[in-house]
């Protein structure tokens, strides 16, 4: 149970930086008592990380916390969690909310403030500042971070699209700061993204009351993983579309290879679970946003571990295997989501056919596919 004397601390991240100030500010109005943190990373080149206090009245205090290992993000880290042990021993603050800096990613900051803030702090929750009319924008972006000035580190390799996806799909509830340039498309395609999360407009009474609804950082973090990711449903409005497309044939790994630059650029934002003919004990994710493509092995598929090693797996994760399951495969499956104004669902359907192994493939069995071309070593093994 969390302790209730502990202080509430909710998380406000997002690219949008306007938008993200203007949540801070309502809520600064709207709790008395709250105090924001914010670290500016931007002077990082610098050798330092800026942190600054304030409430509704203005700033309370500002100071330099030094970088650590030449990692901007974690300065944050380290700085962070004292400065809120310092407000929760004060006794004064009601609501501590903390402003990320545009690029940093609410995830990490979630798990450092539950794993790391002891009892002195409990996370209330995590909210992404939008403005609607910047979700399209910013997930076609494939610049790279340090491109765009916003890199966290030296060796920074994000894109802002992909970032910005991770950002807007972490957090449960979506603040909104409208716009004249918002339409309809833009709005449909914020709701397909993330159809599960709570949207509410940035100035409203019920954000302030959301900023303390409770936050589980474990079950945050389950719905992300690619084994069990609540992934979104079939969808169509506005010009927005949500195609799903399942399979329980594997992929060709020479073929689907191939593909990857049309599949990745068919859609503003793909992701889902995928398994290679010739890998066929290893999940793989896929995770795409601004025509950029991350594939990376996510562990192993369930069907493929000793009945023995089920009992280490979390409950959620076997429930996610469950609905999948395949009489012959278990829990291998293809599950990918693309989402995009104006996507072509049959053309992208026909390519992802083309990629599954052929009939005589098929029958020629799990030996030999095996040796079929491994196409993906470079992506997946790259010190090979």
């Amino acid at each position: 149970m969390p302790d209730e004397a502990a202080l509430p601390v909710v998380i406000v991240g997002g690219l949008h930086s306007e938008a993200r100030r203007k949540v801070v500010d309502h809520l600064l109005r709207a709790v008395p008592g709250s105090v924001a943190l914010h670290h500016d990373l931007s002077t990082a080149a610098d050798g330092t990380v800026v942190r600054q206090v304030r409430d509704a009245s203005g700033e309370l205090s500002r100071g330099d916390a030094p970088l650590v290992n030449d990692c901007a993000c974690c300065a944050l880290r380290e700085d962070l969690v004292p400065e809120l042990e310092r407000l929760a021993a004060a006794g004064l603050t009601r609501l501590a909310v903390v402003e990320l800096w545009d690029s940093v990613e609410p995830k990490g900051m979630a798990e450092v403030v539950v794993h790391h803030g002891g009892d002195a702090v409990r996370l209330t929750n995590v909210i992404t500042a939008v403005d609607p009319a910047l979700v399209l924008p910013c997930l076609g972006n494939g610049d790279d971070l340090a491109e765009a000035g916003l890199a966290a580190a030296a060796g920074d390799q994000r894109t802002v699209g992909d970032t910005w996806a991770r950002q807007l799909e972490y957090a449960p509830v979506l603040a909104l700061v409208e716009s004249d340039d918002a339409d309809d498309e833009d709005r449909a395609l914020l709701t397909q993204l993330h159809p599960t999360a709570r949207q509410v407009d940035a100035g409203s009474a019920e954000l302030a009351r959301l900023a303390f609804a409770g936050f589980d950082v474990e079950a945050a973090a389950s719905a992300q993983h690619p084994a069990c990711a609540l992934l979104p449903q079939e969808a169509d409005a506005a010009g927005v579309t949500t195609f799903v497309w399942r399979r329980h044939r594997p992929f060709h790994p020479e073929r689907l290879y191939q593909a990857l630059e049309d599949l990745c650029c068919a859609a503003a934002r793909s992701r889902g679970r995928f398994w290679l003919a010739d890998r066929p004990d290893t999940l793989l994710s896929w995770d795409a946003a601004g025509g950029a493509l991350c594939v990376e092995s996510a562990g192993p598929w369930l069907a493929s571990l000793p009945d023995a090693a089920w009992e280490m797996v979390a409950p959620v994760r076997r429930a996610a295997a469950a609905l999948d399951w395949h009489p012959e495969h278990g829990d291998r499956c293809q599950h990918l989501v693309f989402t995009s104004p104006g996507l072509d669902r049959d053309g992208l359907a026909r390519v992802l056919e083309s990629c599954l192994l052929t009939d005589a493939e098929y029958a020629a069995g799990p030996e030999a596919w095996r040796h079929l071309p491994a196409a993906f070593d470079s992506l997946l093994d790259p010190a090979v």
